[in-house]
């Protein structure tokens, strides 16, 4: 019967990154890519929850194009999806420059990666102060609707069926109102900061506006069609997503149950649509955003670590290489991200 030997120089040993490296990948490499295939899993399932509840609250879900319609420098004009295509395009091109950088450092050139990285960092930042600037306008609003008892959104439209802002039709009246506060609620309740326009300011405005409409949250299709009543009708309009307009009568109707003036968008009120799509907004794209700005965070280390020739003198730039991995797997993150929120 053999034995088998165990010798001193082998017990407790692991592997150091050295030799026998398995699938011809380093240590850092491999933890790297131990990383990015469980944030994929992450991903996956914030991704695959927000479409299990969009296509569960499919006809009351806002439209990308009517949601995200700004573009900076350019204030009052519909550029639906421009802005996010531009984000998108930037943070493509730092996945290049960082290929580049990447690419440079196997020849080397420590003068070329400082350059490369140096754009990357710049495209990054770019998408990060987008993304603030984009969350922005979520939040703020352009247009703003009342809610309804039920929870239901009412926005306004004109003759035309154009969107027509609080601001262009709701009265001011001589009325004083107080925000509550836990000191002044009941139970400890409190609400957030008071709206531009009371709910009795934005009805007699409407009341003074006989050709306004109310224009609910529900998206036109062949089931819907039959089960709201009082709407407008016109079978041109099935061939493309559109929100549901109530004539004048049926809009006097449903805004006799408002309770709420909304303006933008937050955790609790969303004057685009469902309520559960600005949760999503903000939880997956803020958590995409977190890793945009920790990968920019990295890679001015590494850019500075360059710089100072650290690898250069190492012989190496593997740093630059694994800090790459991480940079295409957020740009590959956002990239469903876009398609899931802005394109779908």
């Amino acid at each position: 019967m053999g034995s088998t030997v165990t010798t001193a120089n082998t017990v407790g040993k692991s592997w150091d990154g050295g030799n026998n490296e398995p699938l011809g990948a380093s240590y850092g490499k491999l933890m790297m890519w131990f990383f990015i295939v469980s944030d994929a899993l992450t991903f996956s399932g914030f991704l695959a929850a927000y479409g299990f509840s969009r296509f569960k609250f499919i006809e009351t879900w806002p439209l990308a194009d009517e949601v995200f319609t700004h573009f900076p420098f350019m204030h009052g004009v519909s550029a639906p999806m421009y802005y996010v295509a531009l984000m998108t395009f930037i943070l493509i091109f730092s996945s290049v420059t960082m290929v580049l950088a990447v690419d440079a450092g196997h020849q080397m050139k420590q003068g070329k990666v400082a350059f490369y990285m140096f754009l990357t960092i710049i495209g990054g930042l770019i998408f990060v102060g987008s993304q603030a600037w984009e969350w922005k306008n979520f939040i703020h609003g352009e247009y703003g609707a009342v809610e309804t008892k039920g929870g239901s959104i009412l926005q306004f439209v004109d003759s035309k069926g154009k969107r027509v802002a609080l601001a262009d039709f709701a009265v001011v009246l001589p009325e004083e109102r107080e925000q509550l506060t836990r000191g002044k609620g009941k139970w400890f309740m409190e609400e957030g900061t008071l709206s531009t326009y009371s709910v009795n300011e934005v009805l007699e405005g409407f009341k003074a506006h006989p050709d306004l409409l109310v224009r609910t949250e529900v998206i036109n299709s062949e089931e819907t069609l039959k089960t709201v009543q009082g709407l407008n009708e016109d079978k041109s309009l099935n061939k493309e997503k559109h929100k549901f307009i109530l004539s004048r009568a049926e809009s006097e109707k449903r805004l006799a149950n408002a309770t709420l003036v909304v303006e933008g968008a937050n955790l609790q009120h969303n004057e685009y649509g469902s309520k559960l799509f600005a949760d999503f907004f903000f939880f997956i794209t803020g958590f995409h955003g977190f890793h945009v700005f920790s990968g920019v965070i990295i890679n001015i280390i590494i850019f500075i670590n360059v710089l100072l020739g650290t690898y250069e003198k190492r012989r190496t730039y593997e740093m630059v290489e694994k800090v790459g991995l991480y940079w295409h797997f957020v740009d590959l993150v956002w990239v469903f991200v876009f398609t899931f929120f802005y394109l779908v």
